[in-house]
């Protein structure tokens, strides 16, 4: 179930970057500008500011052990999704021997690697012009899983597993058919490699993108 992402006090906000300076300031007022740019989100108040409609799901909980001289260190390891449901989407790990921590943590982590996605309609079969799909097919790999993601027409609906489904909603895509291989059960990698597959959406220079880059 999606949740509001907590957003932190950007009164009480201190930048420690130039970026975030930069944002505190309302020199850069869109996450669209922070794109253009080329400049990276080093700070998770920069999403606070220019992206407050963002929500997050836990995804998985899982529990990993360190061996330490006192013996085995149990702690919780958190897996969130996060997105507006309009173009920007992001995932996050969290670990702490606390649950809470590990979510918060996770949370995170995961306003530090909000990516923007391409939509379009890229399908043959549908020529509504509409942002409702994916304008080509991309793919992503992570370990032994690799992602393929197919633009599909309208009212396909979003023909995926259970995590990438959830990674393509969050993103705001709602017609998609997707091809997996590789060790899908592992969890992190699966979503993973369809978070790489929705990063390369914008590796790729459309004709659309000729006259923004004189």
């Amino acid at each position: 179930m999606a949740e509001e992402v907590p957003v932190s006090n950007v009164e009480e906000w201190k930048p420690r970057t130039k970026v975030g300076q930069l944002v505190k300031e309302g020199k850069i007022s869109s996450i669209s500008e922070l794109y253009a740019r080329n400049l990276s989100i080093v700070e998770p108040e920069i999403v606070d500011v220019l992206l407050p409609n963002m929500k997050y799901e836990v995804i998985d909980i899982g529990m990993v052990q360190k061996q330490t001289d006192a013996g085995e260190l149990s702690r919780y390891k958190v897996l969130v999704v996060m997105g507006n449901y309009d173009g920007y989407v992001s995932i996050g790990v969290g670990k702490s021997k606390q649950l809470r921590v590990a979510i918060q943590k996770a949370i995170r982590d995961a306003k530090m690697h909000v990516i923007p996605v391409r939509r379009g309609c890229g399908s043959w079969e549908c020529t509504c012009g509409e942002s409702h799909s994916l304008p080509f097919l991309v793919s992503g790999k992570a370990g032994s899983t690799e992602v393929v993601l197919r633009p599909a027409p309208k009212g396909t609906g979003l023909v995926a597993g259970g995590v990438l489904k959830s990674l393509l909603t969050y993103a705001g895509i709602k017609d998609v058919w997707s091809f997996s291989r590789g060790e899908t059960r592992t969890t992190d990698n699966f979503i993973f490699a369809g978070y790489k597959a929705l990063y390369n959406t914008y590796r790729f220079v459309t004709p659309l993108d000729w006259a923004r880059r004189r």
